[in-house]
């Protein structure tokens, strides 16, 4: 039996540890790249809904990320001084009903369990990029910014809203991108307002602030939404993504004001435009899309973490299906996939006022088939 095609997975978030994960299950040669140093700290809080749940559990990993959730205690209103105006103990606004069997919890934990359940079963190196792809007649000869020029086999890209996986191999420029009119930054702060283990939101017209204990209770996870104009010079400008997030942050005062303050000194950013990424196709060759990078549906839907733990593991078994012709994997991939990825990226309303609709539900009153998990 000949050896399984070797694979390079860009990207070392949500999406591409599960996919080494499952590629790694179905026996293949796995490496990843990642451009950060270190898996990424800070961070929201992510949920695993419906049929996600089904692939952690076939992951083996349903009970350790239960035990990690947030274990919010409910939902507290703010008013711009922070001050509380009303209480809900029955759910959150990121997470919904608390008595759901959705895990909700942060998106850096979820990366180290997916990181340690890959282990050494794949090799992944920090601190590096690709910087071209070359696809050929036996593979997809691979520059990177550090190390010498390598042919894969297939290349997966797992590397996010603006991926240069997708920009070097399926489609080039920002014509993909369709802005949702605003923008969201994360970023850590020291825990010093009295939620007593709730989530704590303020919303007017223009900005909605919602703001969460860490795991331990000494700091706090904070997250900004609102409509500004994005210019794409932003994107690699931390100092003036975060002026910008402060001048939005500016009418608010009391309790806030130290959150406020915490923007300039935080080390745990991040911030991106509301966008959807919508292609008409996922892959090209040798080289294919998963999450994000493929059909980013935006923290407005609450179901990225989902779709790329769904979309890891079909375009992984599809993959293990025929490896010796994976434009075939991946033109079933994406078949299996589609409706249910235009459903959940139908689901973003901008105006929302509670959390995110039951995709699950939503899939079969509109008569669409969910990704099938068998044979996991």
């Amino acid at each position: 039996m000949p050896p399984l095609p070797t694979v390079l997975v860009s990207g070392a978030g949500v999406a591409g540890l599960a996919t080494a994960w499952w590629l790694r299950h179905y026996g293949f040669p796995v490496t990843v790249v990642e451009k950060a140093p270190l898996l990424r700290d800070g961070g929201q809080a992510v949920d695993i809904r419906g049929v996600a749940l089904e692939v952690v559990k076939a992951m083996g990993l349903h009970d350790t990320l239960q035990a990690q959730r947030t274990r919010l205690r409910g939902l507290s209103m703010l008013d711009r001084q922070g001050e509380p105006v009303s209480v809900d103990d029955s759910r959150t606004f990121s997470g919904g009903k608390l008595d759901s069997a959705d895990i909700e919890l942060f998106r850096d934990i979820l990366c180290r369990v997916l990181a340690d359940a890959v282990g050494a079963s794949a090799d992944i190196c920090f601190d590096e990029h690709i910087t071209a792809l070359t696809p050929g007649a036996n593979g997809v000869t691979v520059s990177f910014a550090r190390q010498l020029s390598r042919t894969y086999d297939v290349v997966i890209g797992a590397d996010g809203v603006y991926s240069p996986v997708r920009r070097h191999a399926v489609q080039p420029g920002d014509d993909c991108l369709r802005p949702l009119g605003g923008a969201l930054a994360f970023y850590s702060a020291p825990n010093l307002l009295a939620l007593d283990g709730r989530e704590g939101m303020y919303r007017d017209a223009e900005l909605g602030v919602v703001v969460y204990p860490d795991a331990s209770g000494r700091e706090l996870r904070v997250g900004a939404g609102f409509g500004a104009e994005v210019d794409s010079a932003l994107r690699h400008d931390v100092a003036a993504q975060k002026a910008l997030t402060r001048a939005q942050l500016r009418g608010l005062g009391g309790h806030w004001q130290p959150l406020v303050d915490a923007v300039d000194s935080t080390d745990a950013f991040y911030f991106g435009e509301l966008v959807q990424v919508k292609l008409p196709r996922w892959s090209n060759g040798r080289v294919a899309l998963v999450g994000d990078a493929a059909h980013c549906a935006s923290p407005f839907s609450g179901q990225g973490t989902s779709l790329a733990l769904v979309g890891a593991f079909v375009l992984a078994r599809e993959l293990a299906n025929t490896p010796t012709t994976p434009e075939a994997a991946f033109a079933r991939y994406e078949a299996r996939m589609r409706g249910f990825v235009d459903l959940n990226q139908a689901l973003v309303d901008m105006t929302r006022q509670g959390p995110v609709p039951d995709a699950q539900m939503a899939a079969a009153a509109n008569g669409i088939e969910l990704p099938d998990l068998r044979a996991a």
